[in-house]
């Protein structure tokens, strides 16, 4: 053992190692079209052939992708192959996001299979892109492809990129800034010397298409490409999206998700497909972001005995197929199925900026403006980059374009695991706009907190305009698992935005693609009342018996 993989294993309280590694630099492993991309081989002195994991990934094979995917597999009985994405870390090729993992992974599943330590079966492991390689490949390697563990990821990253039909902003901005910066030549520190800095800059540019000059220095392709087919039928995403595949793959899977992690909503689609195919998918969320160290923890204490179970005969892991972290109680819940059984509760919004369940009574609409000049910001929520997800949000709810509806006193605690939904009749002045909802849960001091939001940008289809000038709209929120206290209020706030987590919307209807410099406000309306029932839908369970496991 290395003293680094010590402290490791010690922090995920991983069960301690049974074996010195032995490590092959930089493997050689041809593509179908002649491109060379390079892997690192672990392996536990004496036991051969050891069962094999393959991780495929364009962040590298050392430091803390080797650590995590390879030496501490390697040290607890398993060989792994950690593989460099095709124009990454010395792998050969032009690296294009999303668009060469299947033919490459197909292509290494290949290789391994000509390795004379090939054991005859694998497993697949990562999270996030080393996810999404996995979901690349797996509807095509059948039963030897004998586990896979997948971690805050989806098999669509197209859908999470364009998050409620808009973009999400934060997060592909951040991602493509730190993907370049860390390629970068030179010391790390000095790389990241006035990067914070640039990607503020590059957040805030106007048009949105030239931020990749501002964050980098130059144009990046695959970013321009982004903005340009950003059509759900866009050809340029047939190769590049898998959700299709989903159902046909039989391989025992382990999901593990974070209420704050940005692709929650479209990992658990994928979980949904397989759970609508047949399969019995393992599935655990909990609180926590994209890879922050509790996420990261969850992984590790899911991954050894998930891959031990179906690579080695160990026995299985858990009793239920599905662990959920319930923030607000702070307490795990074993359950069946992913959602559990519900009864959805309405909570209509009242005069007075009131939120109750009883039948909505008439009132005026409530106005607010939206300006683009001066765009409601985002406060906390499940970005990139974003240090504290679930936050007091006293500063944004004094803001004159956030409406806040609120509920009276809990008389008993609402538990509510699943996917909220918020229904809105909506009328402005200009066509074009955001809508933004947030559900935050307010403690007996006053103090609001955000437990699950969602953006829909309005288009023609989504949101037509009635005869009377109103749309009808509806969406779904963030996933939650949250218990709101007795005592606690509910609240729901609805404004025009969320910047930078999404972009502004410039209120004219222009593409992402060529958005121009050109904004203008919208003056909007919320409707509700017994023609116009605007409320936000909650998904509450009864009868469950909680469980605490810490």
């Amino acid at each position: 053992m290395t003293v680094l993989s010590k402290l490791m294993a010690r922090n995920f309280g991983l069960e301690p190692a049974g074996y010195e590694v032995l490590v092959e630099r930089d493997l050689r492993v041809p593509m179908a079209d002649g491109v060379v991309l390079l892997a690192d081989r672990y392996r536990p002195v004496g036991l051969d052939p050891a069962p094999l994991v393959l991780a495929r990934g364009p962040y590298g094979r050392r430091h803390i992708w080797g650590m995590l995917f390879g030496r501490l597999l390697a040290e607890r009985g398993f060989q792994a192959v950690v593989q460099s994405c095709r124009g990454t870390y010395g792998s050969g090729g032009v690296f294009d996001p999303f668009g060469s993992e299947r033919a490459d992974g197909l292509s290494t599943v290949e290789w391994l299979r000509a390795q004379p330590w090939y054991p005859g079966s694998f497993a697949t492991a990562g999270p996030s892109y080393l996810g999404f390689t996995q979901w690349a490949i797996a509807a095509e390697l059948g039963p030897e492809h004998a586990a896979m563990a997948v971690q805050v990821t989806t098999s669509a990253l197209r859908d999470m990129i364009y998050a409620g039909g808009s973009l999400s902003w934060r997060t592909m901005l951040g991602w493509m800034h730190d993907e370049r910066l860390a390629r970068r030549r030179g010391p790390a520190w000095l790389n990241r010397i006035g990067s914070a800095r640039r990607l503020r800059r590059a957040l805030d540019t106007i048009p949105i298409s030239g931020a990749d000059a501002v964050s980098s220095g130059h144009t990046v392709e695959y970013f321009q490409q982004w903005l340009r087919h950003n059509g759900p039928d866009d050809p340029y995403w047939r190769d590049r999206v898998f959700h299709d595949t989903v159902a046909a793959v039989r391989t025992p899977i382990s999901s593990v998700g974070g209420w704050s992690d940005f692709m929650l909503p479209w990992q658990l689609r994928d979980y949904a497909a397989q759970r609508a195919a047949g399969q019995c998918p393992q599935l655990t969320i909990g609180n926590w972001q994209h890879a922050d160290e509790g996420s990261v923890r969850g992984w590790m204490a899911d991954l050894l005995p998930f891959l031990g179970h179906h690579l080695r005969g160990d026995p299985a892991p858990r009793t239920q197929p599905v662990r959920v972290y319930v923030t607000g109680a702070e307490q795990w819940r074993d359950l069946p199925d992913w959602p559990p059984a519900h009864t959805t509760q309405r909570w209509y919004l009242q005069p007075d900026r009131a939120l109750s369940t009883g039948t909505p009574a008439p009132a005026e609409p409530d106005r607010h403006r939206y300006d683009p000049t001066d765009a409601t910001p985002s406060l906390g929520g499940p970005a990139d980059g974003v240090k504290v997800t679930r936050l007091d949000n006293a500063e944004l709810e004094r803001r004159p374009d956030v409406l806040v509806y609120t509920s009276e006193p809990l008389a008993t605690a609402l538990e509510v695991i699943g996917v909220p939904v918020v229904e809105l009749f909506v009328s402005s002045d200009r066509p074009h706009l955001d809508v933004f909802a947030r559900l935050c849960d307010v403690d007996s001091a006053g103090v609001s907190t955000n437990v699950s939001d969602a953006l829909l940008r309005l288009t023609a289809t989504n949101a037509p305009i009635g005869p009377d000038g109103v749309r009808r709209v509806r969406f779904e929120l963030w996933p939650l698992g949250h218990r709101f206290a007795a005592g606690h209020r509910v609240r729901l706030q609805v404004s025009g935005g969320a910047f930078p987590r999404y972009p502004r919307n410039p209120g004219t209807g222009a593409p992402l693609s060529d958005p121009g410099t050109d904004r203008v406000a919208v003056e909007r309306s919320i409707h509700h009342g017994p023609d116009q029932p605007s409320a936000v839908l909650l998904p509450v369970v009864d009868g469950i018996d909680p469980q605490a496991t810490g």
